[in-house]
């Protein structure tokens, strides 16, 4: 298997066989997660740390998940009451890390590049679970294992990606993935949700929904992250559902057989109609949930087996 990366800080960096090489071990854990008795020692005897600086539900426990059942142990750092809140810098937060020895660190940050930073300071492998609006990668990767377990492949499929582009790790690193494979990719929202220069990205860029949705195998829908916003970007949350809410009529545009996705957290009525949602036939939202704990099981055992490879070649 193919995979020689040290971290996962991005999908940016990753070979189209590298992520091919994650993805098939991952499917072996979607399996594996069906059963009963889910228990490995993979990664036993080692130590997995998560600092989310940012709060997360899905992206967390699904971490925690997979490092508990591939055997590692897993501390989650509450980052509210961090030393960093007392104003100890990134960097010195590393530097303590490290003399902890930790074998994985799993880090959301919610400023671009810090997860790189950590990244040059400790020695352990460490995987972005998502800084700013640079990457998350593993989102990305879940995403790809979804479309690939439904369309059967994920090469020069048309896949739209709908709404705030602008602030949106997923999508950057969705685009960068599905890039790689050689897909089609369209971006969908109001022009104040568009990042400047979008169409130097390789990317077909669409302001009105029915035209970005026509011929789509793939309808990506994304959370409006209002977090992130310091201006106004939408008139109001009814007129963007008008114009940019998925609902079974816009859907029509797009192929018989489309999907329809999420990252979650999902604002119904806002982003996505409730209904299509929780439409079995259409929708993959809750299989995306579970391919995450299925791709971040692969992603630590080929990060460990690599630390483990380069533990092996230093000499004593």
């Amino acid at each position: 298997m193919t995979f020689s990366a040290r971290h996962l800080l991005g999908i940016e960096h990753l070979h189209p066989v590298e992520i091919t090489t994650l993805l098939d071990l991952a499917e072996t854990y979607v399996a594996f997660n069906r059963a009963p008795g889910k228990h490995s020692d993979v990664l036993a005897g080692l130590t997995q740390i998560n600092m989310f600086f940012e709060n997360s539900t899905r992206t967390q426990a699904s971490f925690e998940l997979a490092g508990k059942r591939l055997g590692a142990d897993v501390m989650s750092m509450s980052m509210q009451a961090s030393s960093i809140k007392k104003g100890e810098t990134l960097i010195d937060t590393a530097l303590t890390l490290n003399a902890m020895h930790p074998d994985l660190l799993v880090v959301r940050h919610p400023h671009s590049g810090a997860v790189n930073l950590l990244a040059e300071k400790v020695n352990c492998a460490v995987l972005n679970a998502g800084d700013g609006r640079h990457e998350h990668p593993t989102q990305a990767l879940l995403d790809a294992l979804t479309i690939r377990r439904a369309k059967g492949r994920l090469h020069r499929l048309t896949v739209a990606i709908c709404g705030d582009i602008a602030h949106s790790r997923v999508a950057r690193s969705n685009i960068l993935l599905l890039g790689k494979m050689e897909s089609r990719i369209r971006l969908i929202g109001p022009p104040t949700l568009i990042p400047a220069g979008a169409r130097d990205w390789g990317v077909e860029v669409f302001d009105d929904m029915r035209a970005g949705l026509e011929g789509a195998d793939v309808v990506m829908m994304l959370r409006l992250q209002k977090e992130r916003m310091d201006g106004g970007f939408i008139p109001s949350e009814r007129e963007y559902y008008h114009r940019f809410g998925l609902d079974a009529e816009k859907l029509a545009y797009a192929k018989d057989d489309a999907i329809v996705m999420h990252p979650g957290p999902m604002n119904r009525g806002v982003e996505i109609d409730g209904t299509l949602a929780d439409d079995i036939n259409r929708s993959v939202i809750q299989e995306q949930v579970e391919m995450g704990v299925a791709v971040r099981m692969a992603a630590m055992e080929l990060l460990a087996r690599n630390l483990r490879a380069r533990a092996g070649a230093v000499p004593a």
